[in-house]
């Protein structure tokens, strides 16, 4: 009689996809951190280039797992596909550490890291859906630790690749302190493939129907041969500006067009969910606009106009480099997450929580918020055309708590929503959407592009506060609207739910709801 394996626990296998989630993590936003500073100020690319290029690379990033996902599910497995992903990632990571000014070479190796996130980032938060399956009591709490992995890989990334390429450029020169950094993120995606490697084991049960197949060759050179015209169309897209507006727009498209074959797919029931969810990701288009300007102008303002010196009460506590301020995003979800997710589940109950629409709007507020703060750094200066860091502290704050509300609501919508023959679907549409509003994010950030004649920080500094300031305009008119059509939303909403109470379809449960 054959010995079977022992069971696997499923904290033992949410613990491997949780490393090598935070390693990659690690890598993406160490790349990030610096990727407009490395085109300024390395390539000598002008403002207005390097936002949109690095908005079009994250249109194409965030639009790639619509189609990893169904390769994981169909194709080559889930498994299989995000570790290839992850292979795939860590060689894009190297080839930016190659030292040449080619322009592309790093679109080429930007559109590696695309056809490797596509491949990772979408079967990896499959893979923990399936640890849970038939599990609802602890998949919204998986869900929100594995949500930390995020945010504690990038922090750390933030924190340092920007040190290291200070310091390797002040003790070797020759602007290697780039290529050393992108060097880091690379070792970071080596470091998690070693992990998971180590702890394969617990993984075995976990994975699609595909992953239970040998490994079939020929879809597998498909795959790979798919991807490598990918990198080439990624590469174009980046060159050429026309091509990046074509590609955007044929999203939209494709996305609209997925809208109306879903509705008119759906029983006449269904469609007040599906309205609903309509009209919350034409709401998350425009967070994504305002999230954008994270990694575009205000990291640009970060090094123009922040003073990196953190002081209280004339105390010099430390300095921050310009990019290590993107840091600040991940450090406010990781302190604000446990808050809401007990304010959400206190709420509840009470049976006093808030619509999922409801807290869109709030998002909006607090967006608009952090971009009043940020607003008002010409009045809080510390030396002509120098504002102080804690502007960025508080301003950051704002914001992450705006992304919590609504980015991390995003994924939980669709699954309330939507029915759950169509969620595959519609969470491509959902990814689809995100990519079109980082292009836009980078078309809006260039209402702050400075001349490259311009280095006094007395000049930069009024063109990114009337940027920030018409930001904030545009966040409460986003509020005003999402408070518009609340009456709309808790119409279809009450409609939704009547059908499933009628059809007995259980209502996802959102806990923390990231």
């Amino acid at each position: 009689m054959a010995m079977q394996n022992p069971p696997v626990s499923q904290t033992r296998a949410f613990t491997t996809v949780f490393m090598i989630e935070l390693w990659e993590r690690f890598g993406y936003y160490g790349m990030q951190a610096l990727i407009i500073y490395y085109m300024v100020q390395r390539l000598g690319f002008a403002d207005d280039r390097a936002n949109l290029t690095w908005s079009a690379a994250a249109a194409l990033i965030y639009v790639a797992p619509a189609i990893g996902g169904w390769i994981g599910d169909k194709v080559l497995g889930t498994r299989r596909t995000m570790l290839l992903g992850a292979a795939i990632l860590s060689l894009g990571y190297a080839l930016m550490t190659v030292p040449t000014e080619n322009t592309w070479a790093l679109f080429g190796a930007l559109g590696v890291i695309v056809v490797g996130n596509g491949l990772f980032k979408a079967n990896a938060g499959n893979l923990v859906r399936k640890i849970y399956e038939g599990d609802d009591s602890r998949i919204d709490s998986a869900f929100t630790i594995y949500y930390m992995a995020v945010n504690i890989g990038s922090t750390f990334s933030m924190l340092l690749t920007p040190w290291i390429k200070d310091y390797v450029n002040d003790t070797w020169g020759h602007e290697l302190g780039w290529h050393a950094a992108f060097g880091i993120c690379c070792v970071g995606l080596i470091v998690g493939l070693i992990i998971y490697s180590l702890l394969r084991a617990s993984m075995r049960h976990v994975g699609s129907a595909a992953d239970e197949l040998p490994v079939h060759k020929g879809r597998l050179l498909a795959v790979l041969g798919a991807g490598v015209l990918a990198v080439g169309g990624s590469a174009a897209v980046l060159q050429y500006e026309g091509l990046a507006r074509a590609f955007v727009i044929i999203a939209g498209i494709v996305v609209l067009g997925i809208f109306i074959h879903l509705i008119r797919a759906s029983e006449k029931s269904e469609r007040a969910g599906l309205i609903a969810a309509l009209v919350l990701t034409i709401q998350t288009i425009f967070f994504f606009i305002f999230y954008q300007q994270m990694s575009t102008s205000l990291n640009l303002f970060a090094l123009r106009n922040v003073d990196p010196s953190f002081d209280v009460f004339g105390l010099h506590l430390w300095n921050w480099k310009p990019a290590q301020f993107q840091s600040f995003n991940p450090i406010w979800i990781m302190l604000l997450s446990p808050i809401l997710a007990f304010l959400y589940t206190r709420a509840g109950k009470s049976g006093k929580d808030f619509s999922i629409a409801t807290k869109f709007a709030l998002g909006f507020a607090a967006v608009a918020l952090g971009f009043f703060i940020y607003s008002a750094a010409a009045h809080f200066t510390t030396q002509p055309g120098k504002t102080t860091s804690w502007i960025m502290v508080w301003g950051y704050g704002s914001s992450s708590l705006g992304e919590l509300l609504v980015s991390g609501l995003g994924l939980a919508m669709i699954a309330r929503y939507v029915p759950a023959r169509m969620g595959g679907f519609m969470m491509g549409a959902y990814f689809v959407a995100s990519g079109i509003s980082q292009y836009l994010g980078g078309i809006v950030a260039n209402y702050a592009s400075v001349p490259q004649d311009v280095t006094d920080p007395l000049k930069t500094m009024p063109i990114y506060t009337n940027l920030f300031f018409w930001l904030g305009v545009a966040g409460i008119i986003c509020t005003l609207i999402a408070l518009a059509v609340l009456p709309l939303m808790r119409k279809l909403s009450s409609e939704h739910q009547s059908h499933n109470r009628a059809t007995d379809v259980p209502l996802p449960t959102i806990g923390s709801e990231q």
